[in-house]
């Protein structure tokens, strides 16, 4: 940049910076730094791209790498910042670090801990970021009306050195592979030599061995073929290898969970209450093989006794194992499909540790004393030996309990008779508790699930939604319990401990929420609540406003539409120390406490409960569980997300898979949603697939974003949510698990 350019200003007391800038001998990097920060500083510098302050400074061709890193560190170090266009100038000292997600247009965002929108990255401020890399962003200077935007300015540490994707021989000395996940931009090069033999459809593993640059594919090497992209079960463990799920046990953890007695030994129940007497039983799916929760109900006609009796795993993991690192490592059991990931070998999960009818098993027991408002009036929590006395299904205990006389006139049935009284009791308990959270305000999101049954082959044969039934309720209605008493008994006991929290929702999400349900003629009351402490927080929304809206809404048309933009506008629930309170179960101390055998943080308080019951939670120990705690629910939060999206992605696989073979076939359905892009349409089975706007028939459709309608420009006509509709099956595409419909005129 030459004088005349910079406005005009005299520039002599510059000279002397210009000077041999860059001569080694004669300026350390500090001074170099010190150099470019009292020229940025100066009250007459105009900013400059980097290349214009080489050339100001008199860079010398061969420093030019050199000055990049000095001025890279300058903004790491907060010292400078960028403009929109790329020119250094004074920082705002807004230097962030947070986690780069990348989106399959080349830009990305900047995902940062504590802060609720995320960051933008245009695609040429990406500075060579990977998706999922920790990395180092400057703030550039902010517009009216748009998201905050940054450059990435460092990359701390990679994150991910895997990519899961077909491979397509492109010449004979290389090929590519096509990442499955779609916010990867760019295919990553395989030279022949390290292609490890693949052909044009494998399924394969690639390490990345150079991320590119922007301008630059990166490159790997095939470490593993999973197989060709037809071959049964190749589309699932592509998913699970995309999403780093750990699916085989090192040989030390197995070799552990081997030398596991699988029965009780009277030492093993030295010690422990005797509820062998209590009579008890599990409740879960036909096909559940984990059971790691009994429940026993009995009724004096004035207090309910409700007993919460889950398996004592850390019995058999210890702090620090094997078993205990790789579960650790784990978090938490993921349900895909057509297979079980289990957080703990079989040997543990579906045996000694599993609630089996009729054998001796180690428990930790929430035993509860509950009036006929609701209330637990009495507790104990002890370190318990039972034995389950019937294992129940879901279906089972709901059919009893809406004909009471099949277990007179059903022969299959007649096994539960002397149960029959305890499933009453335990019906009306868990309507009691229901109703005692409702005037509360908890809330409710009742969406419907499917499950997919797959054929010996891996293909959908069929999807039906499964449906909630009182048998469910009841389990929940009391698991619901056992974690809320536990969490608040060592809440006040001020001992280290993992919740699970839920905050309260973001103002801005509320506000946009309340606008779009005015078009519907609801309303939302905003108002102060009072948290634990006594303190007010102005402006906050009770959930007991979010459980009337559901209310209202309930079996109208927009109910669909309203309940997901409802949920969308909850934070997500989370593991912390801190006991924050649940939002959504509208209550102040919650925790998980009844799945140790598939969640990781259940199995971590565990140890401290029963530590403290037997007197061993000193300051030592306190302090121990203080130190790691932290980053175990961090941990335990982030591998739940996993399992969520990975379980995710394999349903809307199948559910691609079955409409594949239905293309062309016609189906009832209703608009579950309706955007500028077009209208989806759920059917009842739950899949969901979209009518882009060009192929709405008859006219050309716009959206109107007040009524959240499609409306005909000529005809007025309008597609609005919950409106039945004709679809007939148009296309399915594997790659971005999505389905097209057509409307059926």
């Amino acid at each position: 940049m030459k004088k005349n350019e910079l406005n005009g200003k005299d520039l002599n007391k510059m000279d002397v910076e210009k000077e041999v800038f860059y001569e080694k001998e004669k300026h350390s990097r500090e001074a170099r730094k010190k150099v470019i920060c009292d020229l940025v500083h100066d009250p007459i510098y105009v900013p400059m791209k980097e290349k214009e302050l080489a050339a100001f400074l008199q860079v010398a061709k061969e420093e030019k790498e050199e000055f990049r890193s000095v001025l890279r560190e300058l903004l790491a170090e907060g010292r400078l910042m960028l403009t929109v266009k790329g020119k250094y100038q004074k920082s705002n000292g807004k230097v962030l670090t947070g986690t780069f997600i990348s989106n399959a247009k080349g830009f990305g965002f900047v995902e940062i801990e504590g802060r609720e929108e995320d960051i933008y990255i245009p695609e040429d401020k990406r500075s060579g970021a990977f998706h999922k890399d920790i990395v180092e962003v400057a703030l550039l200077p902010e517009h009216m009306g748009k998201r905050q935007e940054a450059q990435v300015i460092r990359i701390i540490a990679r994150g991910m050195s895997q990519v899961v994707g077909t491979y397509e021989r492109a010449r004979e000395h290389y090929g590519f592979v096509l990442p499955d996940n779609a916010r990867l931009p760019r295919d990553i090069f395989v030279p022949q030599e390290r292609s490890k033999g693949a052909v044009s459809g494998h399924k394969v593993v690639v390490e990345i061995t150079d991320y590119g640059t922007d301008k630059k594919s990166p490159e790997g090497r095939v470490v593993e073929i999973l197989g060709h992209v037809n071959d049964p079960g190749v589309d699932i463990m592509s998913i699970v290898r995309g999403y780093e799920l750990p699916v085989e046990f090192p040989d030390k953890v197995m070799n552990q969970a081997q030398r596991i007695c699988q029965t009780v030994s009277e030492a093993d129940m030295a010690g422990r209450k005797d509820l062998r007497d209590v009579v008890m039983v599990t409740i879960d799916g036909e096909d559940a093989k984990d059971l790691d929760d009994a429940v026993s109900v009995s009724f004096d006609g004035v207090n309910y006794r409700l007993g919460v009796h889950i398996a004592d795993v850390t019995n058999y993991v210890q702090e620090n194992s094997a078993l205990d690192r790789e579960a650790l490592k784990r978090g938490t059991s993921v349900y895909l499909v057509d297979r079980v990931i289990p957080m703990l070998p079989h040997a543990l999960s579906n045996g000694i540790c599993s609630l089996n009818e009729g054998v001796d098993r180690l428990a930790l027991s929430c035993l509860m004393t509950v009036d006929l408002r609701g209330e637990i009036v009495d507790y104990e929590i002890c370190e318990s030996v039972i034995q389950v006395n019937k294992r129940m299904s879901y279906t089972v205990v709901k059919h009893l309990l809406e004909d009471e006389s099949l277990v007179e006139k059903d022969e299959s049935s007649k096994q539960y008779r002397e149960l029959l009284p305890m499933f009453q009791e335990m019906e009306k308990l868990a309507a009691i508790l229901r109703e005692k959270r409702r005037k509360r305000g908890s809330i409710d999101f009742d969406f419907p699930e499917c499950k997919i049954l797959l054929d010996e082959k891996g293909q959908p044969i069929e999807i039906k939604p499964y449906e909630r039934n009182v048998a469910t309720d009841i389990i929940e209605d009391f698991m619901l319990a056992a974690n809320e008493t536990v969490a608040q008994h060592f809440y006040w006991m001020e001992l280290p401990f993992v919740y699970r929290v839920h905050d309260v929702p973001d103002g801005e999400r509320i506000q946009k929420l309340s606008a779009f349900i005015n078009n519907f003629g609801y309303y939302m009351k905003s108002q102060r609540s009072m948290g634990r402490a006594g303190h007010k927080a102005p402006g906050e929304i009770h959930p007991k406003e979010i459980q009337k809206l559901l209310a209202k809404i309930a079996g109208t048309p927009e109910e669909p539409m309203i309940s997901r933009m409802a949920l969308r506008s909850m934070k997500q629930a989370k593991y912390s120390v801190e006991c924050t309170g649940h939002f959504g179960l509208a209550c102040e101390y919650y925790c998980h406490f009844t799945s140790p055998i598939r969640r990781y943080p259940d199995l971590q308080i565990h140890r401290i409960i029963k530590e403290q019951l037997r007197g061993r939670l000193g300051e030592e120990r306190a302090a121990h569980y203080g130190s790691i705690l932290t980053e175990v629910a961090k941990h335990s939060s982030e591998t739940e997300r996993r399992a969520d999206e990975a379980e995710r992605e394999t349903d809307k696989l199948k559910k691609v898979e079955y409409m594949e073979k239905r293309v062309g076939e016609t189906f009832e359905g209703v608009i579950s949603g309706v955007t500028g892009w077009g209208i989806y349409v759920e059917l009842p089975n739950t899949v969901e697939g979209l009518v882009h706007v060009s192929k709405l028939p008859g006219d050309y459709f716009y959206y109107n974003e007040s009524s959240c309608e499609m409306v005909g420009e000529a005809t007025g006509m309008s597609y609005k949510l919950g409106m039945p509709v004709q679809v007939v099956v148009d296309g399915c595409d594997r790659f971005h698990r999505t389905i097209d419909f057509d409307i059926v005129v």
